[in-house]
């Protein structure tokens, strides 16, 4: 060999011969290689694809528009904008005393000389369809119109061309049973409107909206609901401009000086100097308002090379068992002049070949999955992607991790080939080799500065970064002390019966094969873990924190209409339906008569309030009259703060509301307190007594009294809102009752309608509670909903389910994942252990071992190598979450602290850590088990018989 050169070029083509040899082998070790080098490159091509450019975002935004005006609502008050984001504004005027603008203006005075516009108009509706009514968008926008082009894409049909004509998005179809070619009117709108058409919008494929023509259906629908006293639509209006030469960065700020902002493609293609955006100039946090992404790049960076050493783990063992198989062609090479270093590129050429082959297989394949997978991901992400964009630096870059990863895989065993002695590769003899202290000790030096870091980290600092980093180092230091640890398990064996003695004492015979794949298993199941333990405690966080709006599979239904004119067929509906067991009907409480809402701005209605007596008040709440404008935090000290926050009198209600009640005021009878669960005949007493039953007790006087203030006089109530003052009003004393300890769900205080009509209310029906012998199915919630929209009534319908564990997929779905990277990294090694220990399976067969103990070695052979990863992941694997739920300790006890010394008060979040027990049992027992019964069945009982080898 003249040259390094000419060296490599027969160490590769040495390599390759071997490869093509061995093809199981190579193709199991160009399996492990390629499936990251798919994922990842499909992931790039699909991620590059979903990230739209800016043109595409902007024709997805304002079609083929110069720019798009829009109305913020400060009445026209001039503003400052961000040039690339019209939703990033401020007013010119900070408002700090005054009342903060709100209105509209005309956009049409924002339009440069010379502009045309083309109006795009959006509102809501409840349409009839095939099956009842369903609430849609109605968007009026001339979509013919060139301007308009690109904001969506014609399915079927065409687009609406004339004022009865309209086209409906493909979701809206589906949902309404409805198709191109059928007709369809709007609930107390008569005109009936045919469909043209079926369309999507590439950006929101799951929204439900109708197109028509400019003024040809927001308009009139408004008008005709207005006349039955019905809520209209609000509109809400953008104009799309075209300018010649394009709309300029000086047109949107003469358009923000008139109370508009401006989305201009001109602007967004070219953004103007910092120097020249008056926003960045005055508030120079807007300019700075993006984070960086660097938390979110060192996690991916930890979690890309954890991934790469499990495929290190997992490859590197194979190399060294084709080195060791192929001992006597190295002894060779050895023997013809060849020194270490030949030896070892031989080696390391066989991970480059197969390296190279990997990349090129799994780019290939990363292409073409990204292509199959592209209509399922915009269905899933709901958007149609950009152009296919591949990026060949990028996957060039991916390409050559998959050539270092083989490179890195086939390191160890070159050194370790290169070391052994040409009589002993040409003899077989493996000799006597010394363990090796210095890794286990390195191992142990990273395990306990791992640790500390991860610690320290959540403890001290609440650096998630921290976190991550110390629990990457102690795994790694884990990983070196594997082989270490593996003799230590060796020491159980003594205890074993025959055939997982030798399984377990072979593995330790040859921890060169065994650590590795142990090793891969421990840091696939250390991440399930971690993954698992966290989720677990975050779910047992959610939990203790569900307020349940009413008893379990309890109904309730509320009718947001004036007068309550459909709510006895709602109540009758709803019973009719569901399994119901009592139905307890709710009214709710005005002042003025049956067609006032809460808060109307009539003047003929008034309002109400349940009284807190000022004995009851809490005292973060209440200022000192000696110092009016004085926080809580300069009145008391942090300690004071936090003995009031426990305060009876500092306590909030109870929890949230199924149905919404202005003070949590309810007009029922005793059904109601049946179906909240409350047992109590002294309460129903109360009730059928003319008593109101109240559930929070700092609403009762001294004297046993609930206080209810009417207000009549508007004019008067504004007036001295305006003040910060109480409005005058009347207050009517109501003898209660106090239900201790019980269940509020949302309400403050019951009372029936004799009751209310004493404190000058008005009784107005509004929904009903419901209890049911069963919860209700999913179909019958279904069928439930068809039948409400049939009575076209605003209808809000709740059924309590109760905490529902999100997290319980994912953690099927990780305890799967583990459980099958351990049988597979357990299933190699097995293989790996019995292409290596061959000849000691045909002693066994020569000396007369039964044949089933071929099988039951290679089962317990694989049971073991998972049973030994699977008990030190679980170990290594509770660092990261435990770190984790700590940091998140301290972030609580952060925010509490600080509200505490900002006088807010408030409650100390508990932060549970929480063991996935089901988790653990999986990977602890059932995995090991299942490896090991899986290596025994597709294991054959008799081997091939040969011929003894000759040395």
């Amino acid at each position: 060999m003249k040259s390094w050169y000419h060296s490599w070029l027969a160490a590769i083509r040495i390599a390759r011969r071997d490869a093509w040899r061995f093809k199981g082998r190579s193709l199991l070790v160009m399996a492990m290689l390629a499936v990251p080098v798919i994922g990842v490159s499909a992931a790039d091509v699909t991620l590059r694809t979903f990230q739209l450019s800016t043109e595409e975002t902007l024709t997805r935004t304002m079609g083929s528009a110069d720019a798009r005006l829009t109305d913020p609502g400060v009445s026209g008050e001039p503003l400052l904008q961000d040039p690339t984001s019209e939703d990033v504004w401020r007013t010119v005027k900070d408002f700090e005393d005054e009342p903060y603008p709100s209105g509209r203006t005309d956009l049409a005075k924002a339009l440069p000389a010379g502009a045309t516009s083309l109006t795009d108009s959006t509102g809501r509706a409840k349409l009839r369809t095939a099956h009842g009514l369903l609430s849609a968008e109605i968007r009026e926008l001339k979509s013919t119109d060139p301007m308009a082009k690109g904001l969506l894409t014609v399915l079927d049909g065409r687009l609406p061309e004339k004022p009865e004509e309209v086209a409906a998005t493909s979701a809206f179809l589906t949902s309404s049973g409805l198709k191109v070619g059928s007709d369809i009117s709007a609930r107390g709108f008569d005109r009936t409107y045919t469909i043209v058409g079926s369309y999507e919008l590439p950006g929101e494929l799951e929204l439900e909206q109708i197109n028509a023509l400019p003024g040809s259906f927001l308009a009139p629908l408004d008008k005709a609901l207005a006349e039955q006293g019905l809520a209209g639509t609000e509109p809400l209006t953008t104009h799309l401009v075209s300018v010649p030469g394009g709309f300029t960065w000086n047109m949107v700020k003469e358009a923000n000086s008139k109370g508009v902002t401006a989305l201009s493609r001109e602007v967004v293609l070219n953004p103007p100097a910092t120097s020249d955006i008056p926003l960045f100039q005055k508030y120079p946090d807007y300019e700075n308002n993006y984070s960086s992404g660097g938390e979110e790049m060192a996690f991916a960076g930890t979690i890309v090379g954890l991934a790469l050493l499990e495929i290190c783990l997992l490859a590197g063992p194979a190399f060294a068992v084709g080195a060791r198989r192929s001992r006597r062609q190295l002894g060779l090479v050895g023997a013809n002049g060849g020194d270490r270093s030949h030896i070892r590129s031989i080696v390391l050429a066989g991970g480059l070949v197969i390296g190279t082959a990997a990349a090129v297989v799994g780019t290939s394949l990363g292409l073409v999955l990204s292509l199959v997978v592209q209509p399922l991901m915009e269905e899933y992400a709901g958007a149609r992607f950009g152009a296919f964009d591949v990026r060949p630096l990028e996957l060039l870059g991916i390409a050559l991790l998959a050539v270092l990863t083989g490179l890195a895989a086939a390191l160890v065993p070159a050194v370790t080939a290169s070391r052994q002695s040409v009589l002993a590769s040409l003899t077989g003899r493996r000799g006597v080799r010394r363990s090796n202290r210095v890794l286990p000790t390195i191992g142990l030096i990273a395990v306990a500065v791992g640790v500390a870091i991860a610690l320290w980290g959540a403890v001290q600092t609440g650096q998630t970064l921290l976190v991550a980093a110390g629990s990457a180092i102690a795994e790694l230091g884990v990983v070196a002390l594997t082989p270490v640890l593996v003799g230590l398990f060796g020491r159980f064996s003594r205890f074993l019966p025959l055939s997982p003695r030798l399984a377990l004492r072979d593995a330790v015979r040859n921890r060169g094969r065994t650590a590795p794949a142990v090793a891969a298993v421990l840091a696939a199941v250390a991440g399930t873990i971690a993954v698992a333990t966290y989720a677990a405690s975050d779910t047992a966080q959610s939990r203790a924190q569900y307020e349940a709006m009413m008893p379990h599979g309890s109904v309730a239904v509320s009718v947001e209409e004036e007068k309550g004119r459909d709510v006895p067929g709602v109540r009758s509906t709803v019973e009719r339906m569901l399994p119901v067991d009592v139905r307890a009907d709710v009214d709710r409480a005005v002042v003025g008569d049956a067609s006032c809402a809460v808060y109307d701005s009539n003047a003929k209605c008034g309002e109400y309030h349940v009284v807190i007596p000022a004995a009851n008040e809490c005292p973060l709440h209440v200022s000192d009259p000696a110092r009016p404008d004085a926080e809580p935090k300069d009145r008391f000290t942090p300690a004071e703060i936090r003995e009031l926050n426990k305060d009876w009198r500092c306590e909030g209600g109870g929890g949230g509301a199924s149905i919404s009640l202005q003070s949590g005021l309810a007009i029922a009878d005793a059904k109601l307190l049946k179906v909240l669960g409350v047992n109590s005949a002294e309460a129903e007493r109360a009730l059928a007594d003319g008593k109101a039953v109240s559930f929070e007790r700092r609403l009762l006087d001294s004297e046993g009294n609930v206080g209810i203030k009417v207000v009549t006089d508007r004019k008067a109530a504004e007036a001295a809102y305006a003040k910060n003052e109480e409005p005058p009003g009347r207050v009517t004393a109501l003898p209660a009752f106090r239900l201790p300890a019980e269940k509020a769900y949302g309400l403050s205080v019951i009372m029936s309608p004799a009751t209310a009509k004493k404190a000058g209310l008005i009784a107005v029906p509004y929904g009903a509670y419901y209890s049911t012998d069963a919860m209700p199915s999913s179909e019958q919630r279904q069928r439930l909903e068809g039948e409400l929209d049939k009575t076209g009534a605003e209808v809000r319908l709740y059924v309590e389910r109760g905490f529902i564990d999100e997290n319980s997929v994912i953690l099927l779905a990780l305890t799967v994942f583990a459980g099958l990277i351990t049988i597979g990294a357990a299933g190699i090694a097995t293989g790996l252990a019995q292409a290596d220990a061959e000849a000691d399976l045909k002693t066994l067969g020569a000396i007369g071992a039964p044949p089933r103990v071929r099988r039951t070695l290679s089962g317990f052979q694989c049971g073991v190598v998972a049973a030994m990863g699977v008990v030190l992941g679980s170990a290594a694997g509770l660092l990261p979450a435990v770190g984790l739920r700590f940091t998140e300790r301290k972030e609580a006890q952060d925010i509490y602290d600080r509200d505490l010394a900002n006088g807010w008060g408030g409650t100390l979040e508990e932060i549970p850590i929480v063991l996935p027990w089901p988790t653990f049992a999986v990977l602890l027992i059932g995995v090991p088990i299942g490896a090991a019964l899986l290596a025994a069945l597709v294991t054959r009982s008799r081997g091939a018989l040969s011929r003894r080898a000759v040395n």
